[in-house]
């Protein structure tokens, strides 16, 4: 069947001889006679690439796939998760509604400054229409409550900062004062607002009749005005 390559004679020339640990090494002339040993190293390459092997191969390219798509994932929730007030969307704020416990109470000792800036004791113009005009100078509001106040009731315009805004000095009922201190804005719990304008209607006592967070028609306030001229 074949020839013994290892029978104490050198190997042929031109090729390196085999370890001495193999042993007797025999190759068979017909290469069919290695078919049961060729099937035999398939069934071990076969066994050693199986699924297991595999996916422990494979093992981290998944688990950074895996990382990578959750992250993906994450960042895109964050962006397209709906918030309150982003964009042109932003919901139209309520106007602002005075406290409930306001009316009623007692108007603060409050100094405020004419042009001059000469102080001016508020409680000492009452009754009186107060009206904020930082938000918004407005004139025709004023104008309005100019005509509709009774004889005997200020209207008194008042600004932040320590210039009053410009009042009708014909009318004897206008003051024109400003408010430096800001303590008529946190009396009222009523910030400024562009577009907006706040009063406050008091009467003789120092007593507050009513808080017009958003002053508009007269319609709205006139009976009010009238009542602080009883």
């Amino acid at each position: 069947m074949g020839k013994p390559d290892a029978e104490g004679h050198g190997p042929p020339d031109g090729l390196p001889g085999l370890p001495p640990e193999w042993g007797r090494v025999v190759v068979p002339d017909d290469a069919s006679a290695l078919a049961a040993e060729a099937a035999q190293i398939r069934r071990e390459l076969r066994q050693a690439s199986r699924i297991p092997g595999a996916f422990r191969a494979l093992g981290l390219p998944l688990v950074v796939l895996l990382v990578a798509v959750l992250t993906t994932l994450a960042g895109l929730l964050a962006v397209t998760w709906p918030r309150t007030g982003r964009g042109a969307d932003r919901p139209t704020p309520a106007p602002a509604a005075p406290p409930a416990t306001l009316t009623g109470r007692p108007l603060p000792a409050l100094d405020l400054v004419d042009a001059d800036n000469a102080p001016v004791p508020l409680r000492g113009l009452l009754p009186a229409m107060i009206i904020l005009l930082d938000g918004c100078p407005c004139p025709d509001r004023v104008t309005d409550a100019l005509a509709a106040a009774p004889v005997g009731v200020s209207v008194v315009t008042v600004t932040g900062g320590r210039t009053p805004p410009v009042g009708p000095s014909i009318d004897p009922q206008a003051r024109a004062l400003a408010d430096p201190a800001g303590g008529l804005r946190s009396f009222l719990g009523q910030p400024a607002r562009p577009g907006t304008v706040t009063a406050v209607l008091v009467d003789r006592t120092g007593t507050v009749a009513r808080v017009l967070p958003d002053l508009r028609t007269v319609d709205s306030y006139r009976d009010d005005l009238s009542a602080l001229a009883g």
